[in-house]
């Protein structure tokens, strides 16, 4: 199994990535994410709306278990991310989550 944390660090740092709940409908909208990761206290009215735009486009979500400060902290910044887009993974093998979870629409990765 893929340590997420560390999968989640390693896109950050290697690959190309977009922080916020914002960025994440855009990125879902346009179809430009790989993955989207959204944290346990996303505020709702956002949560629906990147559930929502992901499944039209077929991107899939991963529910991170902990809050917006814990992704924050794998991210490496001093503020809370309620949602992480991954338009490209770099060294990362998050993308791997999917191949491992194939089969069911949304991932949890077994962090919820």
């Amino acid at each position: 199994m893929i340590d997420l944390d560390k999968a989640i660090s390693t896109a950050v740092k290697t690959g190309k990535i977009s922080l916020g709940a914002d960025s994440a409908i855009k990125n879902a909208q346009s179809g430009k994410a790989k993955m989207i990761v959204v944290a346990s206290n996303c505020p709702a009215k956002f949560r629906e709306s990147i559930e929502y735009y992901c499944k039209l486009s077929k991107i899939p979500i991963v529910n991170y278990r902990g809050s917006s400060l814990d992704l924050a902290a794998v991210c490496g910044k001093p503020f809370g991310v309620s949602a992480l887009s991954i338009r490209e993974a770099g060294d990362s093998e998050i993308l791997k989550l999917l191949k491992e979870n194939e089969g069911s629409e949304e991932s949890d990765g077994g962090y919820e």
